[in-house]
């Protein structure tokens, strides 16, 4: 089991992202982020690096006049300086479109690795799966990386086709 100090700080730090997306505070992903992160987000929208992330991710939310993300059900595994977070994750995203209405919503989650850096911990890979949506899919595409993709992932099917890294990281069979 996880020492309650790693929970809560892992649990801090990926509200944080959060808190960092919807305030599009870029500055704040160095806090989240290991500078050599690798961010798979679905599809075309995964970025190597901190330096892209950070940039696509200003130029992807920029247009939003609104964003609301709220991750909850925070699942951590840590050992010595290396850990993993599942959690879930209900995005809001509020933007002027021609038709269909302003607001796209979808939930799914993030499967987090993370390492303890000497500036606390920090999320060195992070995979992005959405599990539904709704709304207006055209308020989503700011940018050719953002689409949404109509293959939903269902955390049942991904911890059965064993892509989810941190039930790899519990112990017992995965």
């Amino acid at each position: 089991m996880a020492p309650a100090e790693a929970i809560a700080s892992i649990t801090n730090l990926v509200n944080l992202y959060a808190v960092a997306v919807d305030t599009q505070r870029w500055d704040l992903f160095d806090q989240v982020f290991t500078p050599d992160v690798a961010a798979d987000f679905g599809g075309p929208a995964a970025w190597q690096g901190l330096a892209p992330l950070k940039q696509a991710f200003a130029a992807i939310h920029a247009p939003f006049r609104a964003t609301m993300h709220v991750t909850t059900n925070h699942h951590v595994a840590a050992s010595g300086e290396r850990a993993t977070c599942l959690s879930y994750v209900h995005g809001r995203f509020f933007r002027d479109v021609v038709e269909g209405g302003d607001m796209f919503e979808s939930g799914g989650w993030y499967d987090d690795e993370l390492v303890l850096t000497a500036a606390g911990w920090r999320i060195s890979r992070r995979a992005c799966r959405t599990a539904w949506w709704g709304g207006n899919p055209l308020v989503l595409q700011t940018s050719p990386e953002v689409n949404v993709d109509p293959a939903l992932h269902s955390l049942r099917a991904e911890a059965a086709g064993g892509r989810l890294g941190h039930l790899r990281a519990l112990p017992g069979p995965a």
